[in-house]
């Protein structure tokens, strides 16, 4: 069962074999199938460098993709419409990773839970940069 939608700053960091990301990841993998949002693998081949192909690929097939459909499309521009009216801004990839999130019932693993702080439904489980 999927429960857990990583955002890309942790799939990245792994990927950059950040020790402490790895154990995290592995651990919360052993109890839960990991996910993300079909932008966050988009983000991740943009920020591949070339010699992180194949482990980039091995890694994004252990996990679980949610596809960009027509629900999370309108949740996403709902969310971004409603944070312009509260004075801040969500970006589009932000937006859809967290329309994915909400609309899947899955919780948000961050390491930035300040640029989802006013997503209205929204579960996320933040970790702390410092200790990662």
């Amino acid at each position: 069962m999927t429960r857990y939608l990583l955002d890309t700053g942790l799939v990245l960091r792994h990927l950059r074999g950040q020790r402490r990301v790895v154990s995290f990841l592995r651990n919360l993998s052993k109890s839960e199938r990991l996910s993300i949002a079909t932008v966050t693998r988009l983000e991740v081949h943009a920020g591949m460098k070339p010699d992180e192909r194949y482990a980039t690929q091995k890694l994004l097939s252990r996990l679980a993709v949610y596809d960009l459909d027509r629900e999370i499309a309108d949740k996403a521009g709902d969310l971004i419409a409603a944070s312009m009216k509260s004075g801040w801004v969500l970006s589009v990839p932000d937006a859809i990773i967290a329309a994915t999130a909400i609309s899947n019932n899955l919780t948000l693993v961050t390491l930035n839970p300040n640029d989802f702080r006013n997503v209205a439904g929204l579960s996320t489980l933040a970790l702390d940069k410092d200790l990662l």
